[in-house]
């Protein structure tokens, strides 16, 4: 009877134990104005997907929410229970801080263009400018004609910086580097960026910097080499043999730091900027995959020592969010 009731006892703290770790799990809300395909939401939501499956949290999101219906969403997951919400909110600045001050219980950690609000409403962008460094000296290493094309979305400081970088790494190796740069007005057309691209290569660029899906299709038909952006666009968008890296993003660290945050009830508006970097793990640059050989030992020997110097705050590439020009 005793080991009856000893096993029910045991059985009882283990289920309460359980009980207990699914109450500890924090209910997140992801809420992005694009399908999670999209890769810069794409990034949100797997390191999100991430973490639930890691059992921290458990995870919901809406997708392809309009800007006019933005705020609709973020009050309904905060009077539904979610103690944290990620998001973006460049064209709703004003009104999402306006969602933070009527949810102060719940944390928003959102993409966003201006500074930290209040208590509860912190911010970041995409700060991949290392990486893009890093890529623009393979770049101007490898081009033999000496004029490396830029297609991007919209010259806005998220987008600018990476672009001035990604020059700035080119210009370090090889001072006789030209750029064209271009903007497509759209985050995602690639029909559109492929003709850019095909007309940028009709000027004479050798080496395209892919900021938008699209370029590396124009890449492959004119037998030249891309460089990717966000994610790894060698693996995930048909770069094979035209790729040579990606600047990659990344935002499990970021993230799982806002969960920490949020769970010992110290959570606190902040910039995550930092958390975006190569030095805590928010950026990274991509394998070189076939091109390995390709690449000088050299060059090799340099992204490698450049790298540990950037992660060791030895380093510092600049932050340029002024629009970039094309240079001939």
């Amino acid at each position: 009877m005793r080991k009856i009731l000893s096993a029910m006892v045991v059985g009882a703290t283990m289920l309460a134990g359980m009980a207990a770790a699914q109450a500890e799990k924090l209910k997140v809300a992801g809420i992005y104005t694009v399908p999670v395909q999209q890769k810069w939401a794409g990034t949100l939501h797997r390191a999100l997907v991430k973490a639930e499956e890691e059992g921290k949290i458990d995870y919901v999101f809406s997708e392809k929410t309009a800007n006019t219906d933005y705020v609709r969403v973020m009050r309904e997951y905060a009077e539904g229970g979610a103690k944290l919400i990620v998001g973006e909110a460049f064209g709703i600045s004003r009104e999402a801080r306006k969602v933070a001050d009527d949810y102060p219980e719940v944390a928003f950690v959102m993409g966003d263009p201006g500074k930290e609000y209040g208590s509860n409403f912190s911010v970041f962008d995409n700060y991949i400018h290392e990486p893009c460094y890093l890529m623009g000296i393979i770049a101007g290493s490898m081009t033999k004609t000496n004029k490396i094309g830029m297609v991007g979305g919209y010259p806005i400081g998220e987008v600018n910086r990476l672009f001035h970088a990604f020059m700035a790494g080119a210009k370090s190796v090889n001072p006789d580097v030209e750029f064209k740069v271009s903007f497509i007005g759209s985050w995602y057309d690639p029909p559109k960026a492929k003709e850019f691209a095909f007309a940028q290569v009709e000027a004479g660029v050798d080496v395209l910097y892919a900021e938008r899906a699209g370029v590396v299709d124009a890449a492959r038909e004119k037998g030249i080499v891309a460089f990717g952006n966000v994610n790894d666009m060698n693996k995930e968008e048909n770069g094979k043999d035209v790729v040579v890296a990606s600047a990659l993003w990344h935002m499990e660290n970021a993230l799982n730091y806002a969960i920490e945050q949020v769970k010992a009830g110290t959570f606190k508006a902040e910039n995550y900027k930092e958390w975006t970097m190569m030095q805590k793990g928010g950026a990274s640059l991509s394998p070189f995959y076939e091109f390995d050989s390709k690449i000088s030992d050299d060059v090799k020997a340099k992204i490698a020592d450049l790298t540990k110097q950037i992660k060791a705050g030895e380093f510092v590439v600049e932050i340029n969010d002024e629009e970039p020009k094309s240079t001939f």
